[in-house]
């Protein structure tokens, strides 16, 4: 095998990104190498590129980022058993200690050592990616790479909706990026009730639509609050799925949440929200549930067994593929919010640019 690969690097703590020729990753023992595939783009990708005060405070440089994948192992440590060659694998992207309290209970999801794949760790948008056996998930052979990648955000979604009963609820989504719209299919495969899509954004959301909401809000055309009680009969949504992250949508969806009803809040704002205590969550007998990746690995579990059993369809979520030499036009188009899933196909050869690209980029 050669020495080295093509992968894209944050190289400098600033905006923008640059394809540069890395080092191809060794495994350990208890590791295995990857072909990656296929990738996608995440949200928290997108931040990393920006490079705003979160990237600034989270994300190490120079490293190849991105987190999101699916590929071919092409060969493992000697202490692997759970994984052979030529196994079809995504991964978990939370590298645990596997020792700490919260691990030891459960709750590795929230393991206070942990170290991020694609963040803190290398990531893949490159040929070539390491990640421990232990956070190796299988997928079937015949699961097409480009929707194999999706996973890791779906997981997102299934914990978001999955953490509190659904089945005959009511369900507000409030913010439909990728895994807002995702959220959408898992309640109504889950048996919610009504389901009811917020954003700002039309293309977004008539994707919800295709997706399986069965009303939509636009919160710039129409108060929120009260489209969700009339949609609700007056009560308010039994269970709000907050996945935007903005301040006036956080609030909103406890305005608009009904009395003893479940808020589940995936979106990370960037900013503190200031909040009625009393009158919108302690008078109201709410549930919060705080969300962050996957549980490990019930929510794997769960994600598997509705995408084996075809119980959603991810396909119309893949509205553009790139190649990884594009990755600045991917970039400014998922920015643009014009588009679902973003997704990089690997097999086609990325080159390095020349030097008078360079010049011509800074």
């Amino acid at each position: 095998m050669r020495e080295t690969m093509i992968g894209l690097v944050k190289e400098v703590r600033g905006p923008g990104a640059v394809l540069r020729e890395v080092p191809i990753p060794r495994c350990g023992p208890d590791e295995v190498l990857v072909k990656v595939k296929a990738t996608s783009i995440c949200g928290t990708d997108v931040h990393i590129y920006k490079w705003d005060d979160w990237a600034e405070s989270a994300v190490i440089t120079p490293n190849v980022f991105g987190h999101e994948f699916a590929g071919v192992v092409e060969e493992i440590g000697c202490q692997v058993t759970n994984v052979k060659v030529g196994d079809h694998v995504s991964a978990e992207g939370h590298i645990v200690c596997g020792v700490c309290k919260a691990c030891r209970t459960g709750n590795a999801h929230v393991c206070p050592n942990t170290v991020s794949f694609g963040i803190t760790a290398p990531g893949c948008f490159t040929e070539y990616a390491v990640v421990k056996a232990s956070n190796v998930i299988h997928n079937r052979p015949d699961m097409p790479f480009e929707l194999a990648c999706l996973q890791d955000p779906l997981g997102n979604a299934v914990q978001t909706v999955l953490s509190g009963e659904i089945v005959g609820k009511s369900v507000v989504v409030i913010g439909t990026g990728p895994i807002g719209l995702m959220a959408v299919a898992v309640a109504k495969a889950s048996g919610a009730g009504v389901v009811i899509a917020v954003d700002i954004n039309p293309y977004r959301l008539s994707l919800a639509k295709q997706m399986g909401a069965d009303y939509t809000i636009n919160s710039r055309e129409e108060s929120m609050v009260a489209a969700i009680r009339a949609y609700t009969d007056g009560e308010g949504a039994e269970v709000v799925l907050e996945m935007s992250g903005f301040p006036d949508a956080i609030r909103g969806g406890f305005e608009a949440a009904a009395s003893a009803a479940r808020v589940s809040l995936l979106g990370i704002p960037t900013q503190e929200v200031p909040l009625d205590l009393s009158r919108h969550i302690i008078f109201k007998g709410l549930r919060i549930d705080g969300i962050t990746g996957r549980r490990m690995y019930q929510t794997w579990y769960q994600l598997k067994g509705l995408l084996d059993q075809k119980r959603i369809d991810l396909k119309p979520l893949i509205t553009h593929t790139f190649s990884l030499q594009d990755y600045e036009k991917a970039f400014e188009l998922m920015i643009s919010g014009q588009c679902g899933k973003i997704v990089f196909l690997h097999d086609t050869e990325v080159k390095l640019p020349s030097m008078k690209e360079c010049a011509i980029h800074g």
